[in-house]
C-alpha cells in the first residue's frame, strides 16, 4: 500500500509496471489526479482512440467487473500499451474475475480501478491476493481539519511555482479557505483556480478582499477574524462577529467551535514545547510556520492554566449546543457566554 506521492514518482518516470492499479480511499482528489495522469500520459493521442477504454462502474451489468476484465485481456491494436480505466468502481459488487485475471495478467495492459469514498473489503480473497500478484494499492485518505491550512499553504506555493505566477498571498488566506471549504481538496483547488483567474489587472496578491469578492467569504466576519479578536482581547469585535454567526446559516456554531477548539488545543501543546521556534513549533502543531506567531501572541494573553479552562468551556458549550443541560439558550446566548468566559 502506497501514498499518492510515492505512486506519482514512478508514473512520472513513465514506469507503468504494475499488473493493475487500485486507487482508493475517502479522499477522491488524489484518485482523480492519479487516474487523469495515466489517462493523459500512457498513450499518445492517436493510440488513445484505439487502445484506451474508460468504463464506469454504474454502467456494468449486474455490478460485475467481468466485462472490464474482457477488455483488459485483449491486445493493443497499435501494438503498444492498452489502458483500461474503471471509474466509480465502488458500485461494483462482483470481483471474482479480477482475481482470476491477476493470476495471469496481460503484460501490456495498464488496468486502473478508481474506488472512491472508501476501501474495498480487504477480507475478500481477491484483495488479499491483489498486491501479492503485482497490483499497486494507492490509499488516499482525507486530511484532518487541523491539517488543511498547511496543505492549502503548500498547494498555493506549488501552483505559483509551477505556473510561474508573479503573485503572493496573505498569511490569512490558507486558514480562511480551510475554515470555509473544509477538507474538500477538490473544492480548495477549484477555489484557488478561481481566485487566480479572478485577480484584477495590476493586483499581484491573493488577499481577504479578493476572497470575499470571488468566493463570497466575508473578510470581516469569519472565524479567523474571531480568533484574532480573542488573541488581541477585542471584546467588541468578538461579540460583533459571533452575533453575525448566530444569524447566518453559513456559520453553524458546531463548525466554528471546532476551529476555535483546535486552536486552543494547539495552544496548550505550544505552552509545553521546550523549543517554541517556528521551525520546531510549526510541525509540532501541524500548522505552517508563519502561524506560530499567532500562538506566541495567544500564549502571552492566555496562560497554560487559562487555556486548560478555555478548552473546558468549549466542551461545555458543545454539550449545551447538543441540548445537554440547556432548556432554552440560543446560539447567540451560548456565543456571548463563551466569549465572556474566554476573555475574562
Amino acid at each position: 500500500m502506497i501514498k499518492y506521492d510515492e505512486l506519482m514518482k514512478t508514473l512520472r518516470k513513465g514506469q507503468y509496471d504494475a499488473t493493475a492499479y487500485l486507487l482508493c480511499g475517502d479522499e477522491s482528489y488524489y484518485i482523480d489526479l492519479a487516474s487523469q495522469f495515466i489517462e493523459q500520459h500512457v498513450l499518445d493521442e492517436t493510440a488513445r482512440e484505439m487502445d484506451q477504454i474508460v468504463v464506469y462502474g454504474k454502467d456494468l451489468s449486474g455490478d460485475d467487473i467481468s466485462p472490464v476484465i474482457g477488455h483488459a485481456r485483449g491486445f493493443a491494436m497499435m501494438g503498444g500499451k492498452k489502458v483500461v480505466i474503471v471509474k466509480e468502481a465502488q458500485t461494483i459488487k462482483k470481483w471474482e474475475s479480477l482475481g482470476l485475471y491477476m493470476e495471469h495478467p496481460q503484460p501490456n495492459t495498464v488496468l486502473v480501478i478508481c474506488y472512491k469514498f472508501g476501501n474495498p473489503d480487504k477480507r475478500l480473497t481477491v484483495w488479499k491476493n491483489f498486491e501479492k500478484n503485482g497490483g499497486v494499492w494507492m490509499q488516499s485518505d482525507k486530511l484532518r481539519d487541523y491539517q488543511m491550512a498547511a496543505w492549502i499553504q503548500s498547494y498555493l506555493e506549488s501552483e505559483i511555482r509551477t505556473k510561474r505566477l508573479n503573485i503572493s498571498f496573505e498569511r490569512s488566506v490558507p486558514q480562511l479557505l480551510s475554515d470555509y471549504i473544509g477538507t474538500d481538496m477538490s473544492g480548495v483547488a477549484k477555489a484557488v483556480d478561481k481566485l487566480i483567474l479572478g485577480m484584477p489587472e495590476g493586483q499581484n496578491c491573493i488577499d481577504a478582499a479578493l476572497i470575499e469578492r470571488n468566493l463570497g467569504i466575508s473578510k470581516d466576519f469569519n472565524v479567523f477574524e474571531l480568533q484574532n479578536a480573542l488573541i488581541t482581547g477585542d471584546v467588541v469585535k468578538a461579540n460583533r462577529i459571533t452575533r453575525y454567526f448566530a444569524s447566518s446559516k453559513s456559520h453553524p456554531m458546531i463548525k466554528e467551535l471546532g476551529v476555535l477548539y483546535n486552536f486552543f488545543s494547539n495552544l496548550m501543546i505550544y505552552h509545553y514545547l521546550s523549543d517554541k521556534s517556528e521551525r520546531v513549533a510549526g510541525p509540532a502543531l501541524g500548522v505552517p510556520p508563519f502561524f506560530v506567531k499567532d500562538y506566541a501572541q495567544a500564549a502571552r494573553r492566555f496562560s497554560a492554566g487559562k487555556t486548560f479552562r478555555i478548552i473546558g468551556y468549549f466542551r461545555d458549550t458543545d454539550a449545551r449546543l447538543k441540548g445537554i443541560d440547556n432548556p432554552s439558550a440560543t446560539d447567540e446566548d451560548l456565543w456571548k457566554e463563551l466569549i465572556y468566559k474566554i476573555l475574562h
